[in-house]
């Protein structure tokens, strides 16, 4: 999906007229939509995983809403580096742990946030939720259905908050298009969406051990290169679809307002023969209810396409870059009930977005007044608003229900490439 210079700025006008004065994008250009201070004062918080995530939400926090008090990392490098990060941003330096649980006993806490391999969201986060820890997980919940029910069991009986990253729910641009295009019927009937995130490269990481006796297994890694590029092995990751598509086919359930009834996909490891588990190409088309079917593919061998979610409608298109830029086009010139006129007034330029960012990348997008903002706010208020409802009891955007429909959907495609069939998704109550 490439658009002309001239579509661009169609489309943007036309966004930006449909949700001109939206709540969410007149709070954009102040960053946070969760104000500070809180109520009862920042909270007593911790991060575990300081990897490029970890560092990336690092770069995010606000002494308003928390209180960073620890760290905690298997990687002496990376965890020294991320504290001496929140140091030079003018932060009290925190203290550093490798082990999870003796953090937990030794530093008084009242919410983590967990940014570390996929395969050990489940433990750690029923471990912080049985101590009485608030969660703020990453994306993806769990390598299992099971797993992802335990947390939120865990969740329950303890009273604690649980929620899971996908910061599309707290990103003002997805919230002004579900309540202003989505939820007025701007598009008319939409039966099909296309997600796609396309990249030339190997997603492969190069980086050396923190010492020459670094020694991983302790920790469940037979090797440094298994901790290093943990996303290539099945049993720590679940690929492409978990690391990329489950951020699209979330956002997709939130605008079909339902979740995915079932799945096929397809794939293989076709370019990169260089020891990996995890496939290099993935394609998946999901069946929701209604007759509405979402589409994802993820290749790494050509980068044209870029990354998008483009919604197709009887009355329009929407299409979706990166959580930075926005497009609307009215489907048909002689529709005049869903028409958008085209005006100057008010509408500026959107920066396109580069083939990938990192989550501290900068970048800009238009509020409802023209002005610019960091793309990372979706990432401040993500926290901010976890925290705020770590005092307030305030609702959450995402919650561990929806993830873990999102994540079994995933689980679901994955199982469905692998045995090269059509499969019903399950669904939890």
């Amino acid at each position: 999906m490439n658009l002309t210079e001239g579509q661009k700025t169609l489309g943007r006008r036309n966004f930006l007229k449909v949700v001109a004065g939206a709540p969410a994008l007149v709070a954009f250009g102040a960053a946070a939509l969760t104000r500070g201070p809180i109520r009862g004062g920042p909270v007593k918080f911790a991060l575990i995983g300081t990897g490029d995530m970890g560092r990336g939400h690092l770069r995010q926090y606000q002494k308003e809403f928390l209180d960073l008090r620890a760290l905690c990392d298997i990687n002496p490098k990376r965890r020294a580096a991320a504290a001496d990060l929140m140091v030079k941003q003018g932060w009290p330096k925190p203290n550093e742990y490798d082990d999870w649980q003796e953090m937990l006993q030794k530093e008084d806490l009242e919410a983590v946030q967990i940014a570390t391999p996929l395969w050990t969201h489940h433990e750690i986060t029923v471990g912080c939720l049985n101590a009485g820890k608030h969660v703020l997980c990453e994306k993806m919940m769990a390598k299992s259905q099971a797993e992802c029910q335990r947390m939120i069991d865990a969740a329950r009986k303890r009273n604690r908050v649980l929620e899971i990253g996908y910061q599309r729910h707290y990103n003002p641009v997805y919230q002004a298009t579900y309540t202003n295009i989505i939820k007025q019927g701007m598009l008319g009937d939409v039966y099909h969406a296309r997600l796609a995130w396309h990249r030339n490269s190997s997603w492969r990481r190069n980086e050396e051990a923190p010492s020459p006796n670094f020694d991983p297994s302790k920790w469940g890694y037979p090797d440094w290169d298994h901790l290093l590029n943990w996303r290539m092995y099945k049993q720590y990751s679940e690929g492409l679809l978990c690391e990329l598509g489950s951020h699209q086919i979330t956002a997709a359930s939130w605008f079909f307002d339902s979740a995915p009834e079932a799945v096929y996909a397809s794939g293989g490891t076709y370019r990169y023969k260089d020891g990996r588990e995890v496939y290099d190409h993935v394609y998946a088309t999901f069946n929701y209810p209604g007759g509405r079917t979402a589409t994802f593919s993820s290749i790494q061998s050509n980068a044209f396409e870029d990354a998008y979610e483009m919604y197709m409608g009887t009355k329009g298109t929407l299409i979706l870059t990166h959580e930075v830029d926005a497009y609307l086009f009215n489907e048909g010139e002689g529709s005049s009930p869903t028409k958008v006129e085209v005006s100057q007034q008010g509408a500026g330029p959107v920066v396109d977005s580069s083939a990938s960012r990192p989550l501290d990348s900068t970048g800009r997008t238009v509020n409802a007044q023209g002005g610019t903002v960091d793309r990372n706010v979706s990432y401040k208020n993500e926290v901010a608003e976890f925290c705020a409802a770590v005092r307030t009891g305030s609702p959450i955007r995402c919650g561990p229900e929806k993830a873990m429909r999102s994540a079994v959907a995933i689980l679901t495609a994955n199982a469905s490439a692998e045995k090269q069939t059509r499969l019903e998704i399950p669904q939890s109550a």
